[in-house]
C-alpha cells in the first residue's frame, strides 16, 4: 500500500477506514455471519429499531444541521436557499399527500432513493478528486452501476422489504431487464478494472479510498438488496452503510472549520464548537440522538403507534385519525427529511461557487 500521504483520504487514513469506508464492510459482514440469526425474527425489536432509525438513520439527519442552519457565515450567504428548502418542502408535501397518502410516500422513497446513491456517488468524487477526467467518466459509471442494477432488481424481482411502506415502489416483473442490465454492469466492471490496472501501470500506485469505496458500495447493495430477502438484513446494511459515514463527514468538517477559523469560527452558537472537540464526540452524537428520539416520538405518537416500548412520550399522544389533520402533519413530520435530501444535494456540489468548503474539509488532508 502507498504511504498514507499519498492518498486522498478525507481526514486520515484511520478515521476514513473507521467511519466512511469501513462501516458498509462491517455491517455487510455482521449480516452474512448472522444470516441464520435474522431470518428467525419475524420482525425488527424494538431496541435494534432504536438503534438503526433513531440512532444513526434519523440522526444523521439532523446532522446536516451543524453544516448549514448552525454556521452563522453560510446561512447568511444562502439565506433563501435555507429559509425556502424546509418551507417549500412542507408545502409540496402537503399538495402530494393532499393527491393520496401513497402519492406522498412514493414520491418520498424515490427521492429517498436519489438521495443516498448521490452520497455513494460524492463520497467516489471525492476520493478520486485528483483523477483526471476521463478516469472520473468511469468512476461515475462504476458508481451508479454499483447502486442502481440493485435497484432494478428490486423494482424487477418482488421482495420482502419495503422503502419506507408497502408499495412505495413499481414493480415490473422483468427477467430480461435484469439480464441486460447485469451486462452492462459487467462491461463497466471491466472498464473499471481495466482503467484501474492502466493507471497503475503509469503511475506504480492505487488509490485505495476510491477503490474500497467501490467495492463497499458494490457488496453492501448488491447483499442488501439481492443477496437478502429480507427486510432486517436491508434495513441494517442500509442504515449503517449510509448514516454513519455521513455523520463522520459533517463531524470531519466541523472539526477542520475549528482549526482553520480558530476563534474567528461562524458558527451560530458558540457551544457547537465545542462538539467537534474530540472529548466531545459523544456530546456531538448524543444531541443529534436526542433530536431524533424527540421527532420519532412524534411519529409513533401521533401516526404509526409501533414502538411506545422504547419511546417517553409517544403514547402520551393522541393518535390521529383525521385525513384533513394528516395532510398537513405528515408533511411536517417529513419536512426534516426532506430538507436533508434537498439541501445535502446543494452543499458538496464539487463546482459550488462562491464557498471554500472543499478548503475546509480537506485541511487535514493536505
Amino acid at each position: 500500500m502507498n504511504h498514507p500521504a499519498t492518498q486522498p483520504w478525507i481526514y486520515s487514513a484511520r478515521l476514513d477506514l473507521a467511519f466512511i469506508i469501513g462501516p458498509a464492510f462491517a455491517v455487510t459482514a455482521l449480516v452474512i455471519l448472522l444470516q441464520g440469526q435474522w431470518a428467525e425474527l419475524a420482525a425488527m425489536p424494538s431496541w435494534l429499531w432504536l438503534v438503526l432509525i433513531v440512532g444513526v438513520d434519523v440522526t444523521h439527519v439532523y446532522s446536516t444541521l451543524f453544516r448549514t442552519y448552525f454556521d452563522r457565515e453560510e446561512l447568511q450567504q444562502r439565506n433563501a436557499i435555507y429559509l425556502l428548502t424546509p418551507l417549500l418542502a412542507w408545502v409540496g408535501g402537503c399538495m402530494l399527500y393532499s393527491a393520496g397518502g401513497m402519492v406522498f410516500w412514493r414520491v418520498l422513497a424515490y427521492l429517498a432513493v436519489f438521495h443516498f446513491v448521490r452520497q455513494q456517488y460524492g463520497f467516489m468524487m471525492i476520493y478520486g478528486r485528483n483523477d483526471g477526467p476521463a478516469y472520473k467518466a468511469i468512476d461515475k459509471l462504476a458508481i451508479y452501476a454499483a447502486t442502481l442494477y440493485p435497484l432494478l432488481y428490486w423494482h424487477c424481482r418482488d421482495r420482502n422489504f419495503t422503502w419506507f411502506v408497502d408499495g412505495d415502489f413499481w414493480q415490473f416483473e422483468s427477467a430480461l431487464a435484469i439480464q441486460i442490465a447485469g451486462m452492462f454492469y459487467s462491461a463497466i466492471a471491466l472498464a473499471y478494472v481495466a482503467k484501474e490496472w492502466r493507471l497503475w501501470r503509469r503511475t506504480r500506485q492505487i488509490n485505495w479510498p476510491r477503490n474500497l469505496m467501490l467495492l463497499g458500495t458494490a457488496l453492501s447493495w448488491a447483499a442488501g438488496i439481492i443477496l437478502f430477502d429480507n427486510d432486517l438484513a436491508f434495513s441494517a446494511i442500509n442504515v449503517v452503510a449510509h448514516g454513519v459515514p455521513y455523520i463522520a463527514l459533517i463531524w470531519i468538517y466541523g472539526r477542520n472549520q475549528s482549526e482553520v477559523q480558530g476563534a474567528k469560527a461562524t458558527y451560530r452558537f458558540r457551544w457547537v464548537g465545542a462538539m467537534f472537540r474530540r472529548q466531545w464526540v459523544l456530546a456531538y452524537v448524543g444531541a443529534l440522538c436526542l433530536w431524533a428520539y424527540v421527532e420519532e416520538n412524534l411519529w409513533d405518537g401521533w401516526i404509526w403507534r409501533e414502538h411506545g416500548a422504547v419511546l417517553l412520550f409517544a403514547d402520551a399522544l393522541r393518535e390521529v385519525q383525521s385525513e384533513q389533520t394528516m395532510v398537513w402533519l405528515v408533511p411536517l413530520l417529513a419536512m426534516p427529511q426532506v430538507t436533508h435530501y434537498i439541501l445535502d444535494a446543494y452543499i458538496w456540489r464539487m463546482k459550488q461557487p462562491g464557498t471554500n468548503w472543499k478548503e475546509i474539509l480537506f485541511f487535514k488532508a493536505r
